[in-house]
C-alpha cells in the first residue's frame, strides 16, 4: 500500500483542539453514539469522518464526550455529519465567517421566497450554533468569545430578514428604496436589539428581544398606511424568525420591550417613540435603554434614534424618587438575602440567588445613576462596566475582580444547561445524574466538585450584592423625626410618616403609640418595648415600601396583637432585615398569608428555620415532619386539630418559599398537593381507627382516596379545594362488620366517608383542613359517597361520560390501603387505555368547552383558568390526547405539563408542544402567586402593588404592561391552538 501523503495526513486531522478533556456520563453509552455518528457520515459519503470516528484520538475522546452529555449537539452531528466534517477543511472560527458572510447573501438572489430563506436561515444557523457549542465545550473559545458570536450570529440572521423583508415591499410598491440592491440604507425602518442581543451577550438557548421604530420620512406612499405596512414586516419578521419547521428555528423572537405592548402597533413611529419615553417612560425602560443598539434596518437612523434618547436614559441629575425607584427594581428581584444555604439543585442561574441577573443589576443601577455624569459609564457590556466602574472609583478592584470571574462562570454554568436539549431554561437539574451531566460538561470530576463551586460563586455574588443594597438610601436617617411619646401628633413626625409612604399618618401614630405604651401582651416587658422602639423606623421603612403602607401596617398591628411575647420576635427583625422585607411583603402584599399569620401566629414559628429557603419540601421531608408532629398516643380530636395545625404552617411556609423565590410555581404546586396527600390518608387513618372502635372491620375491607382535579394533578395551590372520590373493596361473603354495632359493608363504608368528611371539612377552633368536593364520583351528587370498586370498574367501562374520563386523566390513588392504591393504578390505566371514537372525544371535549365559555364567562382577561385559551384549554388539550392515544409519555402520567410535553407529533407538532408548555408554566406561575396572596378575584385596578412586583418578579417580566401583553399573547396562541387541536384539524 502507498505510503500516506503530507496532504492526506493533514485533511484527516479534525481542526478541533480540545483544552479541556470532557468525561461522557456512561462509556459505551458514548461508544455506541460515536459509532452511530460515524456509519451516518459512512452513508452521507464522508470517509474521512468515518475514519476519524471510528479511531482513537484525543479530539475523538471529546467528542464522544460531548455527544453522551448533550442529546441535542448528539442528534445534530447524527443528521448532519456535514457539520463536523468541515472542521477537517477549516477552523471553528474559519468556518463561522464562512457561515456570516453566507446568512449577509443569503437573502439575494433571483426570485428568491420567503420560504427558501426561512429554510436558508435555519441550515446556516443551525450549523453555526452547532460549531460555537462545540468550541465552547472544548475550552477553545472562552465564554466572552461564546456570547460574542452567538448574538453576531443573531444579529446577522435578523439584518438578513430584514434585508429580504425591506427589497419584497420594495418590489410591491410599498416602499420606494433609495437602493434596493442595499435595501437597509436609508430604509427609515429601525431594529434596536435589546438585552444580551444589544450587549453581545447571548446565551446559547436565547431568544432576543427587539424593538421595531420606523421614521415616516422614509416612507413613500400613503402616509396612514406606514404603521401598518412596517407592523406588517414586523409579523413577517417574527415568523422568518421563530417558527418552527422540518429545518428548526432560527431564534425565537420577542416584540414585547416595546412601549406600552398592550396598545401599541408591533412598529412603532419614531416621533410618538420620543413622545412616549419623554413623556411616561419607566426607569426599567431607562435601564433595558442602556443595552439597545442597533442591529438592522437602518443603522445610521437607529444610532440617531439611540442619540434622541439619551437624556431620557443619562439624566444629569436624579432627584431623590429615580433614585429610589431605582432600587425598586433591585428590591422586586432581591427579597431573599441570607436565609441558610442554598440549594444547589434546581437552583436558577439567571434569577436565583447569587445569580446572573444580580450581577447584571449591580452595574446597572450604578449605571443609571451615575452615567448622566459620567459618559464613560454608558456602555451596554457588563464585564467591561464593571472595569469601568472600578476604575471610576464607584466599586472596588476586589469587587471587580469577583464579579468579572463569577459571572463568567454563571454563563458557562447557563450554557451547559442549555446545551442538553437547546431548551431556554436557566434551571439546574433536580435530579442526581442531571446535575452530574452538567458538572462533566463544564470539566467538573464530580456533582460534588461542581456543585461545591458553583455555590461558592453564589455566596460571593450575593455578597457584592448584598453591600450594594445596603448602600441604597435610607429614608430613615434624616428626614425628618419619629416621636411617638405623649398624646398628641408631633408635626414632623406625621409630614415624616407621609414621605415614608403612608396615607393616614395620624392613624399610624396613634397605632405605634399603642405599641410603646404597652397595650398588647407582646410589649408589656420594657426590654421588648425598648427593642421595638430601634426596630421603628426600620420597620416603618420597611413598610413604607410596600406601597401599600397602610394597609400593611395595620395588618402587622393585628398580628402583633395575638402575640403572647415579642422580645425574640423583635430581636430577630432587627438582626435580619430580609425577614423584615419578607413581614413586610406578606403584610403588603398577601392578605391570605397575612389572615395566616394573623390568627395563628405560630406559623411565624416556621421562619426562624435559617435553613427553611435551602430545604426542598418535598414528600420525604413533609413525611418526617408530620410523622414527628403526630408522635404519640393522642385522642381522636387532638389528632385532628394537630393535622389542621400542621396542615396551615406547612401551607405558610410552602408559601414564603414561594414568595422568596426558593421553589418555583410548580414544586409549589407539588408541595401543597404531596402536603394534602400526606395530611388527608393520617386524617383516613384516624377516621378509620376511631370507626372501628365501634363498628369494627369488614372482612378483608379495603379503602382508598383517589385525587381527582389539581390534586391528582398535583397541581394544587394555596386555596384549592381538593377533589376525591373513596373506594373500598372487601370479601365478597361479608354480610356486616365484627364490633359492638355492626354495619352492613355499604352503609359502613358510606358512614366511614361522611365521618372523614367532617373530620376533614368541619370548622373547628384550628379551622378547616380542607374544604372536600367529591362530585367527581360516579353518578355525581345522585350517587353514594363511597364506592365500591366493582361499581367503580362497571361504571368507567360502561356509563361513564366523556367529561367524566377526561377527569379521569388525572386521577391518582392518594391514600389509603397500599394495594388498593396499585389496583386503583391499574383500573385506571386500564379505562383510559380503551380504543375510542377520536373525533368523538373531541367533538364532546369541543361541546364542553363551548358550554362553560356560555355558562361561566371569564371575568377578564386575568381569569387565568376561564379565558379563552386559558387553563382550562391546556387541560383539555392534555385529557383528550391521553384518551385518544395521543400521549407518548409514561403511563400513569397525571401532570397536564408532563402530558403537554409528550403529546404525539401528529397531535400537536414541535412548535405547538412548546407554545402550550410555556403557557402553561406562565399560568402556573402567576396562578400560583394569586392564590397565594388572594382570597377573592384579581381585580387588576386594585392589585397591591406588593403583589404586582411578585408577579413580575415570578415571570421575569419588567413591567406590568408587558405582563399583561404576554398574557393576551400566550392565551390567544393557546385558544389557536386548541382550536386546531381539538376542532379536529390535527388529524
Amino acid at each position: 500500500m502507498a505510503s500516506t501523503s503530507v496532504a492526506d495526513r493533514a485533511a484527516s486531522v479534525l481542526l478541533l483542539n480540545p483544552s479541556l478533556q470532557l468525561r461522557p456520563l456512561d462509556d459505551s453509552h458514548a461508544a455506541t453514539v460515536i459509532g452511530d455518528i460515524a456509519a451516518s457520515a459512512a452513508e452521507s459519503d464522508l470517509p474521512r469522518l468515518a475514519e476519524f470516528l471510528s479511531g482513537d484520538s484525543d479530539a475523538r475522546g471529546f467528542l464522544a464526550a460531548v455527544f453522551d452529555l448533550s442529546p441535542f449537539l448528539r442528534d445534530l452531528a447524527r443528521r448532519r455529519p456535514r457539520m463536523l466534517d468541515a472542521l477537517f477543511d477549516q477552523t471553528v472560527a474559519e468556518r463561522l465567517e464562512a457561515i456570516a458572510a453566507d446568512i449577509d447573501a443569503c437573502w439575494q438572489g433571483e426570485g428568491i421566497s420567503e420560504a427558501e430563506l426561512m429554510k436558508r436561515l435555519r441550515l446556516l444557523k443551525t450549523e453555526a450554533h452547532f460549531l460555537i457549542a462545540l468550541a465552547d465545550l472544548a475550552g477553545e473559545a472562552d465564554t466572552r468569545t461564546t456570547v460574542f458570536r452567538l448574538s453576531v450570529l443573531a444579529e446577522g440572521c435578523v439584518r438578513a430578514a430584514c434585508a429580504f423583508l425591506l427589497a419584497d415591499l420594495d418590489r410591491q410598491g410599498k416602499l420606494k428604496l433609495p437602493d434596493p440592491k442595499e435595501p437597509a440604507r436609508e430604509s427609515g425602518l429601525i431594529v434596536l436589539g435589546m438585552g444580551k442581543l444589544g450587549a453581545h451577550e447571548l446565551n446559547f438557548s436565547s431568544d432576543i428581544d427587539l424593538i421595531l421604530f420606523f421614521d415616516h420620512k422614509a416612507v413613500v406612499g400613503d402616509p396612514m398606511e406606514a404603521t401598518d405596512v412596517f407592523s406588517r414586516l414586523a409579523r413577517r419578521l417574527v415568523r422568518i424568525m421563530q417558527d418552527r419547521t422540518e429545518h428548526g428555528y432560527v431564534f425565537r423572537t420577542d416584540l414585547r420591550l416595546r412601549p406600552d405592548p398592550g396598545s401599541t402597533p408591533l412598529a412603532i413611529p419614531v416621533g410618538a417613540a420620543l413622545n412616549y419615553y419623554e413623556g411616561r417612560g419607566q426607569n426599567w425602560e431607562r435601564a433595558a435603554m442602556i443595552k439597545a443598539r442597533p442591529v438592522a434596518g437602518d443603522i445610521a437612523a437607529g444610532e440617531a434614534f439611540l442619540k434622541e434618547l439619551r437624556p431620557y436614559v443619562w439624566r444629569k441629575y436624579m432627584d431623590y424618587a429615580a433614585i429610589a425607584d431605582v432600587h425598586s427594581i433591585k428590591r422586586q428581584i432581591h427579597a431573599h438575602k441570607g436565609h441558610g444555604e442554598i440549594a444547589v439543585k434546581g437552583h436558577n442561574v439567571k434569577l436565583g440567588r447569587g445569580g446572573i441577573r444580580e450581577i447584571e443589576f449591580f452595574v446597572q443601577t450604578q449605571q443609571l445613576i451615575a452615567g448622566g455624569r459620567f459618559p464613560e459609564l454608558r456602555g451596554r457590556e457588563t464585564v467591561a462596566m464593571l472595569a469601568q466602574l472600578a476604575g471610576n472609583g464607584w466599586i472596588t478592584e476586589d469587587a471587580r475582580d469577583a464579579l468579572t470571574r463569577q459571572y463568567w462562570f454563571l454563563r458557562r454554568v447557563e450554557h451547559a444547561i442549555q446545551m442538553v436539549a437547546d431548551e431556554q431554561t436557566h434551571m439546574l437539574p433536580e435530579d442526581d445524574e442531571g446535575l452530574e451531566r452538567i458538572a462533566h460538561m463544564l470539566g467538573f470530576g464530580s456533582a460534588d466538585a461542581f456543585s461545591q463551586a458553583f455555590r461558592a460563586s453564589l455566596i460571593e455574588v450575593e455578597g457584592h450584592y448584598a453591600a450594594l443594597f445596603e448602600a441604597a438610601p435610607e429614608l430613615s436617617s434624616g428626614v425628618g423625626n419619629l416621636v411617638f411619646t405623649g398624646d398628641v401628633d408631633d408635626p414632623d413626625t406625621l409630614q415624616t410618616l407621609h414621605t415614608l409612604g403612608f396615607q393616614r399618618p395620624s392613624d399610624i401614630c396613634r397605632v405605634i403609640r399603642a405599641w410603646h405604651f404597652g397595650r398588647y401582651r407582646v410589649t408589656r416587658s420594657a426590654e421588648a418595648r425598648e427593642r421595638l422602639t430601634e426596630l421603628t423606623p426600620a420597620l416603618l421603612e420597611a413598610f413604607g415600601k410596600t406601597r401599600r403602607a397602610d394597609e400593611a401596617l395595620m395588618r402587622f398591628d393585628e398580628f402583633l396583637s395575638g402575640l403572647p411575647a415579642g422580645l425574640q420576635l423583635f430581636s430577630l427583625l432587627q438582626s435580619n432585615p430580609a425577614l423584615l422585607r419578607l413581614m413586610a411583603t406578606i403584610m403588603g402584599a398577601a392578605p391570605r398569608l397575612a389572615a395566616i399569620i394573623t390568627r395563628r401566629p405560630h406559623v411565624f414559628d416556621g421562619l426562624l428555620d435559617p435553613a427553611l429557603l435551602s430545604e426542598l419540601p418535598d414528600r420525604a421531608y413533609l413525611a418526617a415532619r408530620l410523622t414527628a408532629f403526630l408522635d404519640g398516643d393522642r385522642p381522636y380530636e387532638e389528632v385532628l386539630d394537630r393535622l389542621r395545625i400542621f396542615a396551615a404552617e406547612q401551607k405558610f411556609l410552602i408559601g414564603v418559599r414561594l414568595l422568596a423565590g426558593s421553589i418555583n410555581a410548580r414544586k409549589a404546586g407539588r408541595a401543597f398537593s404531596d402536603l394534602a396527600d400526606l395530611t388527608l390518608g393520617a386524617a383516613l387513618d384516624a377516621v378509620s381507627a376511631e370507626f372501628e372502635r365501634r363498628h369494627g372491620r369488614i372482612a378483608q375491607g379495603r379503602v382508598a382516596l383517589l385525587g381527582m382535579g389539581k390534586l391528582g394533578s398535583q397541581e394544587l395551590t394555596a386555596g384549592s379545594d381538593v377533589d376525591l372520590i373513596l373506594l373500598y373493596d372487601h370479601d365478597p361473603e361479608a354480610e356486616e362488620s365484627d364490633g359492638d354495632k355492626p354495619l352492613a359493608p355499604a352503609h359502613y363504608y358510606t358512614r366511614l366517608t361522611q365521618r372523614l368528611i367532617a373530620a376533614v371539612s368541619a370548622p373547628t377552633a384550628e379551622g378547616v383542613l380542607y374544604e372536600l368536593d367529591l362530585r367527581l364520583r360516579p353518578s355525581g351528587n345522585k350517587g353514594p359517597v363511597a364506592t365500591h370498586m366493582d361499581a367503580f370498574r362497571k361504571y368507567q367501562r360502561q356509563e361513564a361520560w366523556v367529561w367524566e374520563q377526561m377527569a379521569l386523566t388525572r386521577a391518582r390513588a392518594v391514600a389509603g390501603d397500599r394495594q388498593l392504591c396499585a389496583d386503583i393504578a391499574v383500573e385506571v390505566a386500564d379505562i383510559l387505555a380503551q380504543p375510542r371514537d377520536a373525533a368523538k372525544v373531541r367533538d364532546e371535549a369541543l361541546k364542553m368547552r363551548r358550554m362553560i365559555d356560555e355558562e361561566k364567562p371569564p371575568h377578564d382577561l386575568w381569569d387565568i383558568k376561564l379565558i379563552p385559551g386559558g387553563l382550562i384549554d391546556l387541560e383539555f388539550i392534555a385529557q383528550v390526547a391521553v384518551l385518544t392515544g395521543k400521549f407518548t409519555g409514561k403511563p400513569g402520567t397525571t401532570a397536564t405539563v408532563d402530558v403537554l410535553a409528550n403529546l404525539a407529533p401528529d397531535y400537536a407538532d414541535a412548535g405547538m408542544r412548546e407554545n402550550l408548555m410555556q403557557a402553561f408554566a406562565f399560568y402556573l406561575s402567576l396562578t400560583q402567586i394569586i392564590r397565594l396572596c388572594l382570597t377573592g378575584h384579581f381585580d387588576k385596578e386594585d392589585v397591591p402593588p406588593g403583589l404586582a412586583d411578585l408577579l413580575l418578579a415570578v415571570t421575569a417580566m419588567p413591567d406590568f404592561s408587558v405582563m399583561e401583553a404576554q398574557l393576551r399573547d400566550m392565551s390567544e396562541t393557546v385558544r389557536d391552538d386548541f382550536d386546531w387541536i381539538i376542532g379536529g384539524k390535527a388529524g
